[in-house]
């Protein structure tokens, strides 16, 4: 195994970054009964501690103190009210991961020879939709790969390909030009391993089509299938070794992907060899299953679509409607008709000859252009779907988990934080209130059918399936499918994986983008609440509690810490019993980091990291509460995937060091005053926000972001020249097809002003009219002549 150390091209790697290459077991080892003991315990303790903090101190201070005045009594209901949220955040926490251990308690995984038999018999269609925007080609290529080499019958691979088609820059032109050739390359990649596998499936198939095959026949086919096996194993493994490894995450797709298939054919080969010397006799339809296995391995069919090419889809700049205009279009056939502003997509009627035929699938698979999945991950998954008692679950993920190996500090946390989240959101299966994490997922397609809004836009029908009001669409779809009365599961594996953003800049934009939507996602709930209620189901106070917390508890728990970091609250209402309610919580998330992989001591890391993140996630909800008054969207704002560093806006990086000056204020101020407990909180505050300073951003880099941030309002965007006054010769350049296809609209205003500008040039030349009064000619001239430019 290679190390990140050895990696030739590797970025420069931080003191403290992650040495651990290895992922966790795909399968979660299956908790002790002392484990799930004392995560009950933790849940009351919790409540306990928070009850007897409400009874000693609270209420007390109100019946040994007498009258209290009414800044005591403001301080202690608005005191009472943030612990409250805060402490119902960690209770949440808790039950999530005791629900999420109680599912790896119970998982057994499916056996690989049940797989091959079930998918023998049902073999449903799934489409892979991978939304792409300037995104690396070697990036997306490995995602892409990954897709394909799934071991799934009637697979296809579509790259949703979002980038402007018609870049005028060459570099953004060249690497737009070789992520368009992805699929083809991929494809040719494929094509001996899947030409052999193919051939021989169908030899065999040819062979038992006439009736049962005597014993003879069946081990020479056995020996031959031990040597395909062996065949594609060797044809992986020589892939992996021309793969270019210039980070940890290309180190897990070469080990994990190319080489974790490998690994199974070959044993999957060598098993197949030694029971044919054993003596054993495999019967027609088990090898008939491992021959399909293989030729399932390699068969995908790739494609690119690029919506931005068609005049008659959306293109509105998010991810959810590169996904729906491309879902819009499944299962119909096109003719292309030219527009002034493009090719458009008109529907045909079956049976008349088309342009353009795009296959329906029973599921659809979303993945983001950064991740990538295990071998069989869409088998295991669909396996899920069409059992019997799943028939009204919509949508079925493994929340992703991280590339071990991270080159530095802040992606190393970063990634342990979603670690966390994958047992949490695993946790939430259990209570049934699983959200849909937009990373990956297979989603039955009748289901979003369910939900689909319908409009049209210019006389073009847009379809929306995955809701675009906020930038977080995937939960948004969650709860529409559940008033519909879907359901959503999380699969208890690690299947899939997805990148982390490696420096400050890039994981403020992404954990902005998730901090925004939650709050006006809520009241759809209520409305689901009451669908569900009406169709007489039950609806569990911890489902409702899971979810609302997953919503709203960024929102209240960053307006709660700012409460606890500026207000000098009265020091009769701090106790020690606050401290005993928080314990199980941090002693929990260190059991848990402990678990992922990481170290204990990581949990006070994670503290001062959510510190300065602090200003990020009040910009998420600040910007969530600005969509509510003004009712216009949030732009979605991808997460930049580039080599070296994203500056972080000033704002995010001034702020922390403000919050450090902060609290070493409210240190001095309470020390003078006595007031040991929020001087203790106090000096916490400051010396884990100055570590995640020093050791997630950076000094230097916080200066350099600084600066830029500083000169940047000196600069002004380059515009594009003024066009010249529009004559004659102009005019006969008139565009008739945009005016005999808008009609006179506001897009064929300019070329009509364009064509008429001559006779006004020549009507103004002309003396004015007695009868109408004298105008200056020159006055006019020139106004003319600015209409037409």
């Amino acid at each position: 195994m290679s190390s990140v150390k050895s990696l030739p091209h590797a970025r420069k790697r931080q003191w403290g970054a992650e040495k651990r290459t290895q992922p966790l077991p795909t399968v979660h080892p299956r908790p002790s009964s002392r484990t799930i003991t004392w995560s009950r315990v933790a849940i009351v303790l919790t409540v306990l501690f928070w009850a007897v903090y409400v009874v000693t101190t609270i209420i007390r201070q109100f019946i040994d103190g007498g009258q209290q005045d009414f800044r005591f009594t403001m301080e202690a209901i608005g005191y009472l009210v943030v612990v409250t949220f805060l402490t119902f955040s960690a209770l949440m926490y808790l039950v999530a991961r005791e629900g999420a251990l109680q599912r790896f308690s119970k998982h057994v995984r499916v056996p690989r020879a049940e797989l091959d038999r079930h998918f023998t018999e049902n073999r449903s269609s799934i489409t892979v939709l991978v939304p792409s925007y300037a995104e690396e080609p070697h990036v997306v290529r490995a995602t892409l790969l990954s897709a394909a080499l799934q071991e799934y019958p009637s697979i296809k691979v579509v790259l949703l390909l979002d980038d402007p088609p018609f870049p005028k820059h060459p570099s953004v032109l060249s690497r737009l030009e070789e992520t368009r050739a992805l699929a083809d390359d991929i494809t040719a990649m494929l094509a001996e391993p899947r030409e052999r596998f193919a051939a021989a499936l169908a030899c065999f198939e040819a062979v038992t089509a006439t009736g049962a095959i005597s014993d003879d026949l069946a081990v020479a086919h056995a020996h031959a299938l031990a040597e395909h096996y062996a065949f594609a194993a060797q044809w992986l493994t020589d892939a992996g070794q021309n793969e270019t490894l210039d980070d940890h995450v290309d180190l897990f797709f070469v080990e994990q992907v190319l080489g974790g298939l490998a690994d199974e054919l070959l044993l999957t080969g060598r098993a197949i060899a030694t029971a044919v010397e054993e003596g054993a006799a495999l019967s027609a339809d088990r090898l008939g299953q491992l021959y399909r296995r293989l030729a399932w391995t390699f068969d995908a069919e790739l494609d690119v679509f690029e919506r931005k090419k068609f005049a008659s889809t959306s293109h509105e700049a998010n991810k959810a409607m590169n996904l729906n205009a491309y879902i819009g279009l499944m299962g119909g056939r096109y003719n292309l008709a030219e527009t002034p502003k493009g090719p458009a997509l008109l529907p045909v009627a079956d049976g008349e000859p088309c342009d353009v035929s795009i296959a329906d699938s029973d599921f659809l698979l979303t993945l983001d252009a950064d991740s990538i999945l295990l071998r069989d991950y869409c088998l295991r998954l669909v396996y899920f779907l069409q059992q019997p008692d799943n028939g009204r679950v919509a949508v079925t993920q493994t929340p992703y988990s991280s590339f071990r190996g991270a080159a530095t500090r802040i992606e190393r946390l970063a990634a342990a934080t979603t670690d966390i989240q994958h047992v949490l959101h695993q946790g939430m299966s259990h209570f049934g209130a699983t959200f849909w994490v937009g990373a990956n997922a297979v989603i039955r397609k009748v289901a979003i059918e369910d939900i689909v809004e319908t409009e049209f836009v210019g006389g073009f029908e847009v379809k929306r399936y995955i809701q675009d009001r906020t930038v977080i669409e995937d939960t948004e779809s969650s709860v529409d499918l559940g008033t519909h009365g879907w359901s959503l599961v999380n699969y208890p594996e690690r299947l899939s994986y997805s990148a982390t953003p490696p420096d400050f800049g890039s994981l403020v934009v992404q954990r902005r983008r998730w901090a925004n939507g939650g709050l006006l996602i809520l009241p759809k709930l209520w409305r689901q609440v009451r669908a569900r209620k009406r169709r007489g189901e039950q609806v569990s106070i911890l489902e409702l509690m899971l979810r609302v917390n997953y919503m709203a508890s960024i929102a209240w728990a960053s307006f709660g810490l700012v409460f606890l970091l500026a207000y000098p609250y009265d020091g009769r209402l701090l106790s020690p019993v606050v401290l005993l309610a928080a314990l199980p919580y941090f002693l929990a998330m260190a059991s848990d980091l402990h678990y992922a992989g990481y170290r204990r001591t990581d949990v006070l890391r994670i503290y001062g990291f959510n510190l300065i993140m602090l200003p990020v996630n009040l910009a998420g909800v600040l910007k969530s509460m600005q969509q509510a008054l003004t009712g216009k969207k949030i732009p979605f704002v991808r997460t930049p995937k580039v080599k070296n560093r994203t500056a972080a806006p000033l704002l995010y990086v001034v702020t922390p060091f403000l919050i450090v000056a902060f609290s070493l204020l409210t240190l001095w101020r309470d020390v003078n005053a006595g007031n040991w407990g929020n001087a203790a909180f106090a000096g916490i505050n400051a010396v884990l926000a100055s570590w995640a300073i020093v050791a997630y951003i950076g000094i230097g880099n916080a200066l350099v972001d600084t600066w830029l941030g500083l000169i940047k309002p000196l600069y002004v965007t380059r515009t594009e020249p003024v066009a010249e006054k529009t004559t004659a010769t102009d005019a006969a350049a008139l565009d008739w097809r945009s005016v005999l296809y808008h009609g006179h609209a506001d897009e064929a205003v300019p070329m009509l002003e364009a064509a008429a500008a001559p006779h006004r040039a020549a009507a103004s030349a002309r003396p004015a009219s007695p009868s109408f009064g004298a105008r200056e000619s020159d006055g006019t001239g020139a106004h003319e002549e600015k209409k037409a430019a």
